[in-house]
């Protein structure tokens, strides 16, 4: 590819959400030039190729909400899109386990939830838990059938064949210059790109890229890391087994997961990350560390949720305590049947009041789409939000 690159619509950010964006541009406006900027050496390598792979039912989320919406008809869309494409998947269902008394109530209203979304519920007492999961334990449950798995990664690699952009690797974005007729934006690689629509996927560096063009985002994502292990006796789980969740918080606490090769994922816990790419306690960047602390929020944030925090952190650096926090599920497991996985990075935008943003965030600017909270169930919901943010670009191109 040359220096120089003239384009209708450019996305910065090679992840699921972006790769999407530029899927569903080629199907909305068949002919409308897309590029995609990229800065690893290929696609998926954060959040959409680093998490547990489970293709989301959409109980959880607020009726109504983007995350709702968007994950009940995405998951429907994930498994229609894996199958035509001949993507392996699996529509498992899963079981969410109340294992102690206060939380019955949270469970109830779960059920709710999923009624109002629309999704098929079943609630089971410990005999019929035992019918799903023998050797998992709880007071109660719910069966949610809509739940499946894939390879996200695979996924991702197909948005990109079928959408037709050029993807330009490996180059980080560091100038964005807005202009009459649109805005050039360059890479450290020395690709300079000329579009008329920029639209913003860049995940875990989305603040950054709105800064960048000039905009105040209003949030500043706040990396929070997940670790997993791996189950060494898969046997133990037939499925997918989660804890009822606290609604208090946008994370849904350690989980067992059957991946699509077999093995079973434990996790992930949520830790506070020393980088936004810091897939290990070691790995640690005093200009993303710097950029948190001088952002009110995150110190709001910390004085409400501390309690919260400190016994996530307990359970990454104690495999003694994650492995209790399995046991309250799965009372087999001991430690020596947890091995440790590959992390991922959860992409967590913070208000300036220290609000956890909990729904999927998509603003607008000059010929420019932001989108700045899409952390799970964003690969699920990509379809949907891709189209969202392509009608949104397109209307920006008509605009002129």
């Amino acid at each position: 590819m040359g220096v120089g690159v003239d384009c209708d619509v450019l996305v910065i950010g090679g992840g699921i959400v972006g790769l999407s964006t530029a899927h569903a541009l080629s199907r909305l406006a068949p002919g409308t030039r897309v590029v995609v900027l990229e800065k690893e050496a290929g696609p998926a390598r954060h959040q959409t190729g680093r998490n547990s792979g489970v293709i989301h039912s959409g109980i959880y989320y607020r009726p109504g909400s983007l995350k709702a919406r968007f994950a009940v008809s995405g998951a429907a869309e994930m498994v229609k899109f894996c199958a035509e494409h001949d993507i392996a998947h699996e529509v498992t269902g899963k079981l969410i386990v109340a294992t102690e008394r206060d939380e019955l109530p949270r469970l109830h209203a779960l059920v709710q939830r999923g009624r109002e979304n629309g999704i098929p519920v079943r609630e089971l007492g410990p005999a019929q838990i035992a019918e799903y999961e023998p050797e998992v334990r709880g007071l109660a449950a719910i069966h949610v059938g809509t739940t499946g798995i894939v390879d996200y990664g695979r996924v991702a690699a197909q948005l990109a064949e079928s959408s037709g952009a050029e993807i330009v690797y490996g180059g980080t974005v560091d100038l964005i210059s807005r202009r009459p007729a649109g805005v050039a934006v360059r890479t450290t690689a020395g690709t300079v790109v000329r579009s008329r629509v920029l639209v913003n996927c860049a995940g875990l560096q989305c603040d950054r890229i709105a800064r960048l063009a000039g905009d105040e985002p209003g949030m500043r994502i706040v990396p929070f890391r997940g670790e997993y292990y791996d189950l060494v006796r898969p046997s133990l789980v037939r499925g997918l087994v989660y804890p009822v969740p606290d609604p208090a918080f946008p994370f849904l606490g350690v989980h067992l997961t059957r991946g699509i090769g077999g093995g079973v994922h434990v996790g992930p816990n949520a830790v506070p990350a020393l980088a936004r790419e810091g897939y290990g306690w070691g790995t640690i960047s005093p200009r993303d560390l710097g950029d948190e602390l001088a952002w009110p929020g995150s110190w709001r944030m910390a004085a409400r949720h501390w309690r919260y925090g400190t016994g996530e952190i307990r359970r990454s650096l104690s495999k003694r305590s994650f492995t209790e926090a399995v046991r309250r599920l799965l009372p087999a497991v001991t430690s020596a049947d947890l091995v440790p996985a590959a992390a991922g990075v959860r992409a967590q935008a913070v208000l300036r009041d220290g609000t956890l943003v909990d729904d999927f965030l998509i603003r607008e600017a000059p010929r420019t789409v932001h989108v700045l909270n899409a952390p799970s169930p964003a690969a699920t919901a990509s379809l949907p939000i891709g189209r969202e943010v392509a009608r949104r670009a397109l209307a920006a191109l008509a605009a002129g």
